[in-house]
């Protein structure tokens, strides 16, 4: 058994997880089963010495995730090594989650407000996977209030608490026909680790678009953590892929790069599965 699937089936079973490796039929010995509630995990362990191994490696994986989903109905919950190791209590949040181990709050709970700068790149290097990016624009959801049982439960974030974060970039313009666009780009979305805010990214989207009136929003959703349901559920269409992007991976912090400049002999690399391509048309144009 890889060290990373060891690591990952100790902590289900210390949150009180059955967990096994039994591999499903025509699948790999890689894969962690928790059989309540049913899920797939796939732990990728991340050992390519050059970019040319790690493209082997995406191509193997992506392979896997197909026949899993073929099997299941689902993709299996995708753990890279690097992440696992670099930003472990995230990580942990997340997989926990996926397993149904959250609490929920309700968008209309919150209220959204616009936040500065050093607030945004705060949460988001503490709580999105690539952390802070340039953008225009930067807005956060508050907590106002609990109701219900919610009120009660342990962990959860107390009123007045930032518990999302959306940014979007300045506008980009062209012409079509004899209209002129401005496009943006949702650039970044998070919410606290193992808090799952029900319409808050419906809401946040809402407000940009009522105080800012673009004409177009494309976003990408990152294959390694979602198939992008929740853009197509807020009215986006979906436009195409973004190519994988190979990372180079530092050893001693598992922080990845994309710096083409020297690496060195004990680095790593990493090749993710690319994104999906999203668009909301607001304005009607060809």
């Amino acid at each position: 058994m890889g060290r990373l699937k060891n690591e990952i089936m100790q902590f289900l079973t210390e949150m009180g997880f059955h967990c096994t490796d039994e591999v499903p039929e025509g699948s790999c010995a890689d894969v962690i089963r928790v059989t309540e509630p049913e899920r797939l995990i796939l732990p990728l362990e991340i050992s390519a010495a050059t970019q040319e191994e790690a493209e082997t490696h995406a191509r193997a994986v992506s392979q896997k995730i197909g026949n899993l989903k073929y099997m299941t109905g689902k993709s299996p919950v995708i753990i890279p090594e690097d992440r696992w190791r670099s930003r472990s209590e995230m990580m942990k949040k997340r997989l926990l989650a996926h397993l149904g181990r959250h609490s929920q709050i309700y968008a209309r709970n919150c209220e959204v407000r616009r936040i500065e700068k050093s607030e945004a790149a705060a949460f988001l290097s503490s709580n999105h996977s690539y952390g802070d990016a340039a953008c225009r624009y930067r807005y956060g959801l508050f907590l106002k209030r609990h109701t219900g049982h919610i009120a009660l439960k342990e962990g959860n974030p107390t009123p007045g608490e930032m518990v999302a974060v959306a940014t979007f970039s300045n506008a980009r313009k062209w012409i079509k026909g004899d209209k002129a666009i401005r496009s943006y780009e949702w650039t970044r979305y998070a919410s606290l680790p193992g808090i799952r805010v029900n319409g808050g990214m419906g809401k946040l989207l809402k407000t940009f678009i009522s105080e800012v009136h673009p004409d177009d929003i494309m976003s990408y959703a990152d294959l390694e953590w979602s198939e992008g349901c929740v853009y197509e559920q807020l009215g986006f269409i979906k436009e195409g892929f973004k190519s994988p992007v190979c990372f180079r991976i530092d050893p001693s912090t598992w922080e990845r790069s994309i710096n083409p400049g020297v690496s060195g002999d004990e680095d790593r690399f990493f090749m993710n599965s690319g994104s999906a391509k999203y668009r909301l048309k607001l304005t009607e144009y060809e």
